[in-house]
């Protein structure tokens, strides 16, 4: 499984469901929801700023990512993005794969 990294931004309605239910039972639907689509929830954070909640999981594959990513955001409560983490040694692979680049105006 791949690693990926979500942050989202919640909303008003989003906010206000939070504060009734409460931090923990968020954590426990987004547990239940990552587990049914096969993902496991690393963990996750509540934060203030430009992102309110932060965390990592393991994915199965981009489709399923997508695919949750796609729903969440269509529910209008909460804006999340999910990125693919690269790991070290991707990124040494990555570093050895020669690649013939011109930049604009070269």
């Amino acid at each position: 499984m791949a690693k990926y990294m979500f942050k989202g931004s919640y909303a008003a309605e989003g906010v206000r469901g939070l504060l009734k239910e409460g931090g923990s039972s968020r954590i426990k639907h987004i547990s239940k929801l990552f587990a049914d689509h096969g993902c496991t929830l690393e963990s996750a954070y509540f934060s203030h700023g430009e992102d309110d909640v932060v965390g990592f999981a393991d994915m199965p594959d981009r489709i399923t990512a997508t695919a949750m990513s796609l729903a969440v955001n269509a529910s209008g409560v909460v804006k999340v993005s999910v990125m693919p983490l690269i790991t070290p040694e991707e990124i040494d692979a990555a570093s050895k794969v020669v690649v013939n680049y011109k930049p604009a105006g070269s």
